[in-house]
Formats: C-alpha cells, structure tokens, sequence
C-alpha cells in the first residue's frame, strides 16, 4: 500500500478578504489560521501547504474580550539583561494593529517551516484599503 499524496496545485490558490470590524480576535485567528493551512478543502495533508491567502482588513477595530484590553500583555526581549519590555493589547493596538492578528495567527499554524510559509500568505492591514483587488478577493464573513 503507498500513501496517497495529493497534488497541490498553486495556481489554484484562491484569495479571502475578512473585514476584522467587531470580530473576536481568538475566533477570528483560528478561522485564518484554518484557511491558511488548507483544513477546509479535501486535499488537506497534514505537511503540505495546501491552503489559500488571506487579506485581513480593519485590523484596529478587532475586539477582544472580557479585560484582556488592559491585562493582557505582549513582552519583546532585546537579548541584552534586562531588555524585556511588555506592552498592552491597548498599547499595541494604538502603534501596529496589525501585530495583534499576526500574533494570533502565528501561535496557531505550526511552529516549523511550514508555518513560516504559511505566514507570508497572510496579509493584515488597518483600514479598509488593501492593495490586492487585482486578486479578486472572495468576502470571507468572520466567525462570531
């Protein structure tokens, strides 16, 4: 018996645009994440990138929920002694709102190779402009 390997063909890619306007930040990760990795086709295999790009827009107006507004905090370290500086979801979203989704995103693909491919095909901007009509984005509704 050989295991059977679909072909993963990269022309098919489709693109999603998923407009983050009062959608829950955890939810909403886990639906691109999903779409990322290819889970909602039937080709779905486990070590291939068998998954489609996503355009995340309204990246400031995502909602998280209970006080992780305030309480929740992100830490960057600089390698140095010392170095470690922690941020809110508030402070964070008043400089890079983006960083919030792709924090999300990133703790739920894999933590390899594969999940830095994936990575790239995700891209989240503030407002509700993006650059990639050229695409034809298909209107993704978020998870509620």
């Amino acid at each position: 018996m050989k295991t059977h390997l679909p072909k993963v063909n990269l022309d098919e890619r489709k693109w999603h645009v998923v407009d983050a306007n009062g959608a829950v930040l955890g939810r909403l990760a886990a639906q691109i994440a999903n779409i990322l990795r290819g889970k909602n086709k039937p080709v779905f295999t486990p070590h291939l990138d068998a998954g489609d790009f996503v355009v995340v827009i309204n990246a400031e107006k995502v909602v998280v929920t209970g006080k992780k507004e305030i309480n929740k905090k992100f830490m960057t370290y600089s390698g140095w002694k010392g170095g470690e500086k922690y941020a809110s979801v508030e402070q964070v979203r008043a400089r890079h709102p983006e960083k919030l989704i792709t924090h999300a995103v990133r703790g739920m693909v894999p933590k390899n190779r594969l999940g830095r491919v994936l990575m790239t095909k995700l891209k989240v901007y503030k407002g509700d402009k993006h650059p990639h009509a050229a695409q034809k984005p298909a209107q993704l509704t978020p998870a509620t």
